[in-house]
Parts: structure tokens; C-alpha cells; sequence
């Protein structure tokens, strides 16, 4: 009889163990909420920058002008050791895009998507005040010449 007592006294305490355990684990598994959906963590900065932000460390120095599709115009300054500017732009996480047929298709700067299929509106790619002649992907960086990403119809 005693024996019957000890083991389902036993018997309980462990589930309450297993209980608490599971409890734990379970909480350790939920998602980081300050992460960045973006990816732009990797980098440690939170979209959207401010205007007259200094991102990422490298012996090159360039300017980024970025306007949504309100007009609101960001001004950023980007350090790197990259030779191109959308590599530099998407390591600090500030651009992301996917590959397609003509290079990099640009979705979103500084946390702004632009879905053409969606809205009809996308991101162009300027250097120097003028229209790129060759995608973000292939331009080499000149730390003379402001670059602009604007969203356009």
C-alpha cells in the first residue's frame, strides 16, 4: 500500500517536472521580436533610416538619396570595402531584390517595398542625377557621385 502511495506520488512530481520543462523549451523557441524582418539585423540597423544616417564600416564612402513614393527624400552615407553599389547597399541591409533576366530587381530601400505588379509603381536606380544606364548590381562605386533609388510609376 505504501509502495502504491510513493509511486504515484513519485509519478506525479515527475510530470510536474516534465510539465515545467516543456514550458521552458517551449518559451525558448519563440521568435526574436526586435529582429529585423528584412534582414537588415545582420547589420545592427533598424529600417527606415534617418535622413543624414551614416551606415555600415569600409575605407569607401558614398552617397544614397532615397525617395518614397510621397516624395520624402532620405539622404544616407554609406561606408564599405564592396566595389559595387548594390552589394554594398543590400550588406548593410538597406536593399533588397531577387535576381530576374536583367540583373537585380530592386523590391525594397530602407524598409519601402515598391510591387509594380501590386501598384504599379517600382524603384529606379540613378547616378549622378541621371537615369542608370546599367543595373545597381553592376555599378562600380564612385565615392564622387550621389546615387538615388526612387520609387516611380
Amino acid at each position: 500500500m505504501q509502495k502504491t502511495r510513493l509511486h504515484k506520488l513519485l509519478s506525479c512530481i515527475l510530470c510536474m517536472v516534465l510539465i515545467a520543462a516543456m514550458a521552458l523549451v517551449t518559451s525558448g523557441c519563440k521568435g526574436d521580436e526586435t529582429a529585423e524582418p528584412d534582414g537588415s539585423a545582420a547589420q545592427g540597423i533598424k529600417l527606415p533610416v534617418e535622413d543624414g544616417a551614416e551606415l555600415g564600416e569600409g575605407e569607401t564612402t558614398f552617397k544614397v538619396l532615397i525617395a518614397d513614393k510621397e516624395g520624402t527624400e532620405t539622404h544616407v552615407t554609406v561606408h564599405t570595402d564592396k566595389t559595387i553599389v548594390g552589394e554594398a547597399l543590400q550588406e548593410i541591409g538597406l536593399l533588397e531584390g531577387e535576381e530576374g533576366p536583367y540583373g537585380l530587381f530592386i523590391k525594397k530601400v530602407n524598409g519601402i517595398s515598391a510591387d509594380y505588379d501590386k501598384d504599379g509603381v517600382y524603384w529606379a536606380f540613378y547616378v549622378g542625377g541621371e537615369y542608370a544606364t546599367e543595373g545597381i548590381d553592376l555599378t562600380e562605386i564612385d565615392p564622387e557621385i550621389e546615387y538615388a533609388l526612387r520609387v516611380e510609376k
